[in-house]
């Protein structure tokens, strides 16, 4: 039997131990405690740091087709190169070894792989080639993501229209850019795994932040006119060896752009071979002194108001009139002319007498209500008002300058919308580009309806004009533009362009242009010609009226376009 001392000392370590295993219990509970619950989140967050990387997927832009829905602007997928700094072991040799293959500087990159940054972009948008050899090379800290990359599969065909969007998929010019909205889509997350050595082993798209990609866009653009705008509008400035130029063909009834073309161009691929300069839509953006186009304002004017009928006639002067101490010519000297005659041989004296009997105050009030000195509204970027003095600021010679297309400033888009009123009828459209906005699933959101924004002419007026613009081109100045088989209308520009350091006008810069709709009593089309600075020759009607034809041409059998008839007139008038 154990002595009582014995026996309080065993029992004594057994209750120490005991006491010393409860504590340590309790030590390793409260751990794991402050492991699972109080630490945790913050825990779990450096663990994803460590095994996890977010990144944001941009999503793919919408589609743009014209309007027999061929493919405009689409999108690839690319792959991009990317860097892990915290997984680089040797920056340097790994910076050497990506340049090389990339043609890249060694420095730079080595910077971006010794940034304490989970995520640098060493190079977006690289070549299948580069990508396989990388691969291949299993670089510590190197992975591949692949991006959506803006494909414009026309090349430079439509180019100023389209626009084109940036690295990011941002739209940034054109189309591209006002109707960013809808083209954009909805970015997505994607969440890359690493293995131990922190190499990427998987990756999956966050099913609560999926990427959506954007809704499509279908142009009013027709593909088939704009190559031949395009492959015109090129031939004459090579065959004028001109500076540039622009042509429009727009349905006059619904303000619908068919077609438009810009010289000099660029390609929305290589975006970045090209100055910003060159990517403006001068159409839109770039006002320019009309010349004798300008004419048919002073000319509506007269007729709407009945201050002249088409057979009345005018003294020409032979040829000099005096206008505020100043001289007025005509190329051809004339004397008496009627009315049809003063425009259908372009004569300055005629159409600045037509001006001063519809006196400056009505003049003003017509130059305003064909849409001058103010946007017209058409859905692109960057779209100029023109330059028009208010009355107020006219001197004693503007009234007849305006007449002929000086002393104002037009957009070719200005000026092709008020040619149209005469063609349509009277009814001043809003032009637009985009038909319609449709979703994932083919659904439309948003259609473009024909918008009347005014109507300066009646109906008759436009009916007389039209007869007065065709002889223009059957015995007038427009010779060039006539068509074998269909009646056409139009009227011809031979403006000096101002040069702005010697403050007069130019002796030898000129711009030719030409507007003209046809078959002229029913149109289907409106097209207009701007040729800027051509060389060997500056009449509108030698230089811009034979663009005209060369398209209406290839136009007819293409949009199987029927020459007037009574027939055709009142089908016409029916359906539209």
């Amino acid at each position: 039997m154990e002595p009582p001392r014995a026996t309080q000392r065993k029992n004594g370590r057994f209750i120490f131990s005991a006491v010393c295993v409860v504590l340590g219990f309790l030590v390793l509970a409260s751990r794991l405690v402050m492991l699972q619950v109080v630490d945790f989140p913050d825990l779990s967050r450096e663990a994803q740091k460590q095994h996890q990387t977010i990144r944001s997927v941009e999503p793919g832009r919408g589609t743009i087709y014209d309007r027999q829905e061929n493919v405009l602007a689409i999108n690839s997928d690319v792959p991009s190169l990317f860097g892990d700094p915290l997984q680089c072991q040797n920056p340097r040799e790994t910076a050497a070894t990506v340049a090389s293959v990339l043609g890249l500087d060694a420095a730079h990159i080595e910077q971006k792989l010794r940034s304490h940054k989970p995520f640098v972009w060493i190079k977006r948008r690289i070549d299948g080639h580069a990508v396989g050899q990388l691969t291949h090379m299993s670089l510590d800290g190197i992975g591949v993501i692949r991006e959506r990359q803006r494909v414009y599969p026309n090349g430079a065909l439509l180019a100023h229209v389209l626009g084109f969007a940036g690295i990011d998929g941002s739209g940034l010019e054109g189309v591209e850019w006002k109707y960013d909205k809808y083209l954009r889509g909805k970015r997505g997350q994607l969440v890359m795994d690493r293995d131990a050595v922190g190499k990427p082993i998987f990756s999956e798209v966050l099913a609560d932040h999926l990427p959506a990609v954007g809704h499509d866009i279908v142009l009013t653009i027709d593909m088939g006119l704009q190559y031949m705008t395009e492959t015109a509008l090129d031939d004459a400035i090579q065959s004028r060896q001109a500076k540039g130029g622009s042509v429009i063909v727009m349905d006059p009834f619904t303000g619908a752009i068919l077609a438009m073309t810009v010289r000099p161009t660029f390609d929305p691929n290589a975006i970045r071979r090209y100055q910003p300069a060159q990517w403006r839509n001068r159409a839109v953006t770039d006002p320019y002194e009309p010349g004798s186009t300008f004419k048919i304002v002073a000319a509506a004017a007269a007729l709407n108001e009945g201050i002249f009928r088409p057979d009345d006639r005018l003294f020409a002067e032979d040829g000099r009139y005096g206008v505020a101490g100043t001289v007025l010519h005509d190329e051809i000297p004339r004397g008496w002319m009627t009315f049809s005659e003063v425009i259908e041989h372009s004569s300055n004296i005629g159409t600045v007498k037509i001006a001063q009997r519809v006196g400056e105050e009505t003049f003003s009030r017509y130059l305003e209500a064909f849409g001058f000195g103010m946007r017209t509204g058409v859905d692109l970027d960057g779209e100029s008002s023109g330059i028009l003095r208010s009355r107020d600021k006219w001197n004693r010679r503007s009234l007849a300058s305006l007449a002929i297309g000086h002393e104002v400033a037009v957009t070719p888009l200005q000026l092709i919308t008020a040619a149209a009123a005469v063609a349509n009828g009277g009814f001043l459209m809003r032009p637009y580009v985009v038909a319609e906005v449709r979703d994932g699933d083919g659904y439309t959101v948003a259609r473009t309806k024909p918008t009347v924004r005014h109507k300066p002419i009646s109906a008759q007026t436009a009916a007389d004009m039209t007869a007065i613009l065709s002889r223009v081109v059957s015995h007038g100045t427009a010779r060039k533009a006539a068509l074998p088989a269909h009646a056409v209308a139009g009227k011809t520009g031979t403006a000096q362009k101002f040069d702005p350091v010697l403050r007069r006008y130019s002796k030898d810069k000129f711009v030719s242009s030409f507007f003209g709709f046809f078959p002229a009593r029913s149109p289907q089309l409106i097209i207009l010609v701007i040729i800027d600075e051509p060389q060997t020759d500056s009449w509108g009607g030698t230089v811009a009226a034979p663009v005209f034809r060369q398209i209406a041409e290839q136009a007819v059998p293409y949009l199987s376009i029927f020459p007037d008839t009574p027939e055709r007139e009142l089908v016409a008038m029916h359906v539209r």
